[in-house]
């Protein structure tokens, strides 16, 4: 009489075992570059947002020397933002390790008018429109 299999071996158990940690070994730390890279493009949105209003300012021949003469508030989720008479700058706050205690910032050059924007971060973590 021919007895049914009532479960796996051992053997089957162990090897998805393996498997699943090959996975996770896999998946970690490219959901870890992930979660910095998206910190980094939250942060570059948020100080986007008050390049309209510096120039605004500027055009109207004011000058820009704090966070509120451009409508942002100088602590977010992802930032403390800081601005200068040519820059936007983000530090991160409650960012992964990989970048750590990095700033994005967005500076204007006076005889042009254009805006560049830089980090402190690495390369891999940054937006297209940043360099990345």
């Amino acid at each position: 009489m021919n007895k049914m299999q009532q479960g796996f071996t051992l053997i089957e158990l162990m090897i998805v075992v393996a498997i699943i940690g090959i996975l996770a070994a896999v998946a970690l730390p490219a959901y870890s570059d992930y979660q910095a890279k998206a910190k980094v493009t939250a942060g570059l949105a948020e100080i986007s947002a008050g390049k309209t209003a510096f120039e605004e300012r500027l055009n109207n021949g004011g000058s820009v020397s704090a966070v509120g003469d451009i409508g942002l508030q100088s602590s977010t989720g992802n930032c403390t933002i800081t601005v200068t008479a040519s820059t936007i700058v983000c530090a991160f706050k409650n960012a992964p390790t990989q970048i750590g205690s990095a700033t994005i910032t967005w500076t204007r050059t006076a005889s042009t008018g254009a805006w560049s924007c830089g980090s402190t971060a690495a390369t891999k973590y940054l937006p297209k429109t940043c360099g990345g």
